[in-house]
């Protein structure tokens, strides 16, 4: 029992945030893309079908269909990804069910303002899921076990499967509610990848110059970030030369590109973005000389 008390208190802004999240996806389902008759995607989507067909509760259908998901997952995966995925899956399956009240409530006449607004808000609760590597269960774990047997990728198990609900969908209601759903997973992919990679996006930046030594010291002064020196040679030339990389904030760009620019006009300058940093400075506290 003390054991199992430590490992909750050591994990408890995890299964906070796999709550809230799961909750926000459920919410999303009753005040958005139930009252227009658009789906979510993987198992909650069969389940919306069966709603529609049969009136039948949606979170209760989607935890019984996530019994054959779970038993799998309990063969072939390790227990803790079992463990969070169930928690996920009961929060989100309850909170479907218990949130259903607000289907009643017309939030938006509007089936397009409906798709985005419920895309956002479905990828925001995923995205705070998959941000602390947990799960709802569903087509989630269908994936995982595929993609660990047969080596094919997560995201096209998902895309397989969405294709294949919005094939049935299309059929049974028509295709204008299939393709606002499928307008609505698009906007949801995208805000799952901005909450997990966070919207204070990074970026690359490396330039090749004959200053390189002053534009580092200059970066160092006045931005404050580490830089390094990569050595590099032309194919043309030979020419062996320095290259700086260094990674800064958005809102650094302008600063940075400003310093280049004046120290050596002729600077050849790559930016790029960076999905996800980490390390010291970003999400370590930057050690300064004293």
């Amino acid at each position: 029992m003390t054991k199992i008390n430590h490992y909750f208190r050591k994990n408890f802004a995890r299964y906070a945030t796999i709550g809230l999240g799961s909750m926000l996806m459920a919410i999303s389902i009753n005040i958005f893309l139930l009252p227009h008759h658009m789906l979510s995607g993987g198992i909650s989507g069969v389940a919306m079908i069966l709603h529609f067909l049969f009136n039948s509760p949606i979170g209760t259908i989607v935890a019984l269909l996530n019994i054959p998901v779970f038993y799998c997952a309990y063969r072939f995966l390790d227990r803790e990804s079992v463990f969070i995925g169930l928690y996920g899956m009961m929060v989100f399956a309850g909170g479907i069910d218990l949130t259903s009240f607000l289907s009643a409530y017309t939030v938006t006449d509007d089936i397009l303002l409906a798709a985005i607004f419920g895309g956002v808000l479905t990828g925001v609760g995923a995205g705070l899921v998959f941000r602390v590597n947990g799960n709802t269960g569903g087509a989630d774990i269908i994936a995982v076990i595929v993609k660990k047997y047969y080596a094919l990728d997560i995201g096209s198990v998902m895309f397989a499967i969405n294709i294949l609900l919005m094939t049935i969908s299309a059929l049974l209601f028509g295709f204008k509610p299939a393709m606002y759903t499928l307008l609505s997973m698009y906007v949801g992919s995208t805000m799952v990848d901005r909450v997990i990679e966070g919207f204070n996006r990074k970026k690359t930046v490396m330039v090749i110059s004959d200053h390189c030594e002053e534009i580092a010291g200059e970066i160092l002064a006045e931005i404050g970030r580490g830089v390094t020196f990569l050595q590099g040679e032309g194919a043309f030339t030979h020419q062996e030369r320095k290259l700086i990389l260094v990674v800064v904030t958005l809102i650094q760009i302008a600063k940075i590109k400003s310093i280049i620019q004046t120290t050596d006009p002729k600077a050849f300058i790559i930016i790029q973005d960076a999905a996800e940093v980490s390390g010291r400075g970003f999400t370590l506290p930057s050690s300064k000389p004293k």
